[in-house]
């Protein structure tokens, strides 16, 4: 691997640029390390994961959300707390996972199922019902609608986009969801269960758009819990920012270099085209630039916000059947909003907290000008929470593709519990790069290429 000096020469010719060390980049750059291109990778932070870092010891969350003081005997040592500032669950069998495979990052670290996935329904918290055995036995639905949910679940499970003869009368490009839920006869609070805590939507706009993207989601999940049976979702030990090391990792393997605590001054440009980073003085150049908003914030847009609140609690949460970890989604519909509420719940199981301890991360994106009152009803499942940490981040955008200035942002991270958006968000931009799909079979090869087949 080059070193920081001789990777700092003026004019030296490096293929791609990467300012952040956020989960998108990493899994970047460790992506288009693999596909043979020259990758530096630079942060101004001493310490990886971007706005998605895992920050220990706890005495350093303290300071970050300015609580005045130490924290208490009570919290135990603070070398014992990986508290993550974006908490994700990883779908068993989604996008990051296949990403996690395919790189064999996966040799670099360990997961741990979530327990339990629920639903918010009048005040109470529900398992959430994916198989027919579920289905039936499920306190979410009366008898007949029980009944009926089977048939939709049988449906999508059989269901392929491909073969005509699993349509039964409905044309997946064509029939919407909500002609869909209406052949089957599914009431609002199934609706809202389905849409929201299976296919994962945020919102209500899904209904009126063709249905197979939905019921493919649907799929999705209900093939994601049966690989291992408790919950669709895995998490890693220590924590998320265990996830952009590991791919740094993997860039640094096939040559990729890292630079941690540099200080970015200038994007340099000529005729409208990124040509390198200056840094200390010294410019590194480059002929693409993959960046998070913070680097380049003339050019990204606030689409919208994000208030999240970390809570530190002695106790599992209610109703979850004391599960060590856990994800419950409110649906808009339950309390009155336009985007979902959610809350997801880790512990000392995962070696991220002292011992008897849980962390709970409840999450909303902001439609008032009380964000915490919007995001009461996930707190209140959480009482008595011992310590809170609030944050409020903006939703940024780029303003465009970047294929004019060779400089391709990431969006920030949005307020679902899981990475299949952050997934979507990485494919879009090694498209707009590259000019072709992402290929997972392809990426595969050129690993063999290089280190022949196990």
């Amino acid at each position: 691997m080059c070193s920081g000096s001789i990777l700092f020469k003026p004019r030296l010719p490096l293929s791609r640029k990467r300012l952040g060390s956020g989960l998108g980049e990493c899994i970047l750059s460790g992506i288009m390390s693999v596909n043979g291109k020259k990758v530096l990778h630079m942060d101004r932070n001493p310490y990886y994961g971007g706005e998605s870092a895992s920050i220990t010891p706890l005495e350093d969350l303290y300071k970050r959300f300015k609580i005045p003081g130490a924290p208490p005997a009570s919290m135990g040592r603070g070398r014992d707390w990986n508290v993550d500032l974006i908490p994700k669950f990883l779908m068993a069998n989604g996008q990051l996972v296949k990403m996690l495979l395919f790189t064999e990052v996966t040799r670099y670290l360990d997961f741990k199922v979530t327990e339990g996935s629920f639903v918010y329904k009048g005040g109470k918290i529900y398992k959430v019902p994916s198989t027919e055995a579920e289905a039936l036995a499920s306190s979410l639905m009366g008898l007949f609608e029980k009944r009926r949910f089977r048939k939709f679940l049988v449906y999508v499970a059989n269901f392929d986009e491909n073969d005509p003869r699993t349509f039964e009368g409905i044309d997946p490009k064509k029939t919407s969801m909500r002609e869909v839920y209406k052949k089957f006869d599914l009431g609002q609070d199934v609706i809202d269960f389905t849409g929201h805590a299976l296919a994962l939507y945020r919102t209500d706009d899904y209904l009126d758009q063709p249905c197979c993207e939905t019921i493919n989601r649907i799929k999705l999940y209900s093939e994601s819990l049966a690989r291992y049976g408790k919950s669709p979702y895995l998490y890693p030990l220590y924590g998320l920012g265990e996830l952009p090391q590991g791919f740094a990792r993997l860039s640094a393997i096939y040559g990729g270099t890292y630079m941690l605590n540099k200080p970015i001054e200038e994007i340099i440009m000529q005729n409208g085209k990124v040509i390198g980073v200056k840094s200390e003085g010294e410019i590194a150049r480059c002929k693409q630039l993959i960046c998070d908003p913070s680097y380049v914030k003339d050019r990204v847009e606030k689409v919208g916000q994000v208030i999240r609140v970390i809570c530190i609690l002695s106790h599992p949460i209610k109703n979850t059947n004391d599960a060590n970890s856990c994800q419950i989604i409110i649906p808009q519909n339950q309390v009155n909003r336009k985007s979902d509420i959610y809350v997801c719940m880790i512990s000392s199981a995962h070696n991220v907290a002292a011992q008897g301890k849980y962390i709970a991360i409840a999450s909303t994106t902001v439609e008032t000008k009380e964000p915490e009152k919007e995001i009461r009803p996930a707190l209140e499942l959480l009482e008595p929470i011992e310590q809170k940490f609030v944050s409020i981040s903006d939703l940024l955008v780029p303003k465009d593709l970047g294929t004019e200035s060779q400089i391709f942002i990431s969006r920030t991270y949005d307020a679902t519990t899981h990475f299949e958006t952050t997934c979507d968000d990485i494919k879009d931009i090694y498209k707009r790069m590259m000019g072709s799909e992402f290929d997972f079979e392809e990426m595969k090869r050129k690993k063999n290429d290089i280190y022949g087949e196990d």
